[in-house]
């Protein structure tokens, strides 16, 4: 291919991503007009205050069903099939509840959020899952940065604009208004230039190895035997043994990363206390003007979001590497912190520089975190997305209901300040880790073009278990332009 052809390829892959990124952007709008369209909507419906805890933890459960089968999914239908079918879905199940009789629409609330529930998911788990094959190696860092920058100001803007809506023009036209928007997405996801039928027969074929065909599942020998694989996935070796399900394979692909998923759902339980929190502690503010203070903080997290999605771009584009899983580590303490300090009752001028970085460490954390798995091999990026969605939704669902008890008795100051001290506590131990691994990287990383080493006390030890994991390690961070993405643990 000549450079001219290349660069013609990528332009055209930039262009139909930010056209896809636009159509998120936009749907993303009617998500978080409907966040709060909806929960107004199941109360005014049911007048009940436990029916808006029971539709948000249907929501959550069937976002928690869909991440575990999510990689299923992806085995054996396209991304772009998914992707577009998740929007027409969540789209329907509005039109669904417009049109739904009087007697009828508790019901239909309760379908509408398993449906909207478990087709964001997917749709998020296959969109981050395939943005390495929409813009090609060494873009996933801009990509990430884009989309991120387009929820957040989608999130601001539906937030926003959910009190206008449905004061002015009533329930029905903000869901017909989130309904248009999912169906923009979904037209969005037609112009992408991939398959949109069922799986090709050798893409299911792939499922299982790694970027050089062998069997990643094999992780004891690495000699990628040959195995049957079943209809869900789940068959047996040759010699009869039980092959290692696929999501925690994932996680031993890469040095920590399990420790990393964790600290995410830590992250989300973290998050959970600082959105519940948030309406108490504005009301605590100013009694008569309760939306001010949130809708403030949240106007300026969204800037200092998309601001750092700015400075992550032109770092990538200048020096050719992302933040890194440090940055992920680093991110999530500073994000924390600033949650907490938050609620400290400090001056308005204060607050505002602490949201703004609140922002800013929430956008790197998000960046990096999607980039280091995007290093995955295809076929376990998938899993890796999928068990991060399971985790994330079940922290922020355990979260909310904690939390809930725990504002009747404690402060936001100090229900937030533990959750969020959970997650500083777990990020430090893992911010520990990647020093450690990145040291012993260095120490006994082998000279380029050595064919034998001095043999110390415990060398062959070490070798022998960097033998097992060199494989998946290589797998989960190629290397690019002569240096590591920076998105692994273990990459300088």
């Amino acid at each position: 291919m000549t450079s001219g052809t290349a660069s013609g390829t990528a332009a055209l892959q930039e262009r139909r991503y930010r056209i896809l990124v636009t159509g998120y952007a936009i749907s993303s709008y009617g998500t978080f007009l409907n966040v709060v369209a909806l929960s107004l909507y199941v109360y005014a419906v049911t007048d009940r205050a436990l029916a808006v805890g029971v539709f948000m933890a249907v929501r959550l459960a069937a976002g928690f069903v869909a991440g575990l089968a999510a990689a299923a999914v992806l085995a054996r239908w396209s991304a772009k099939g998914v992707m577009f079918w998740a929007n027409v879905a969540q789209a329907a199940a509005l039109l669904l509840l417009v049109l739904a009789p009087d007697g009828f629409r508790t019901g239909t609330l309760f379908a509408v959020s398993a449906v909207v529930g478990a087709s964001g998911t997917l749709f998020m788990v296959t969109l981050r899952s395939s943005i390495p094959d929409m813009v090609g190696e060494g873009r996933h860092t801009w990509a990430n940065s884009l989309m991120v920058s387009g929820r957040s100001m989608a999130m601001v803007a539906g937030f926003a604009s959910s009190g206008v809506v449905v004061s002015l023009l009533g329930y029905t036209a903000a869901f017909l208004v989130d309904m248009a928007t999912f169906l923009v997405c979904a037209l969005t996801v037609l112009l992408l230039p991939m398959p949109m039928g069922p799986a090709r027969g050798n893409e299911r074929g792939n499922e299982g190895k790694d970027s050089q065909g062998k069997d990643v599942e094999d992780v004891e020998d690495g000699q990628g035997s040959q195995e049957e694989e079943g209809a869900d996935g789940q068959g047996r070796r040759r010699d009869g043994r039980r092959r290692v399900p696929a999501a925690l394979l994932a996680l031993g692909a890469v040095p920590v990363l399990g420790l990393m998923v964790a600290l995410r759902g830590i992250d989300a339980l973290g998050s959970s206390s600082h959105n519940a929190a948030l309406p108490v502690y504005s009301t605590e503010l100013d009694a008569d003007n309760p939306a001010v203070f949130v809708s403030v903080f949240w106007c300026v997290w969204a800037l200092g979001n998309v601001l750092v999605q700015q400075v992550l771009q032109r770092y990538t584009k200048r020096t050719g590497r992302s933040v890194g899983a440090l940055g992920f580590g680093l991110g999530t303490i500073a994000m924390s912190g600033t949650f907490i300090l938050a609620f400290a009752g400090l001056p308005w001028a204060a607050t505002v520089v602490i949201a703004l970085l609140a922002g800013a460490a929430d956008g790197l954390t998000e960046v990096s975190y999607t980039s280091h798995l995007q290093t995955l091999p295809s076929p376990l990026r998938t899993h890796a997305f999928g068990l991060s969605a399971t985790v994330e939704n079940l922290g922020f669902g355990v979260g909310m209901i904690v939390v809930a008890a725990a504002l009747d008795v404690f402060t936001p100051l100090s229900v937030v300040g533990v959750a969020h001290g959970a997650a500083i506590v777990l990020a430090l131990v893992y911010v520990a880790r990647v020093l450690r691994g990145r040291g012993e990287a260095q120490v006994e990383e082998p000279q380029e073009g050595e064919e034998a080493q001095e043999t110390v006390p415990g060398s062959e030890a070490r070798e022998g278990k960097q033998g097992d994991q060199g494989e998946g390690e290589s797998g989960a961070g190629p290397a690019r332009g002569g240096h590591r993405d920076g998105a692994e643990v273990s990459g300088g």
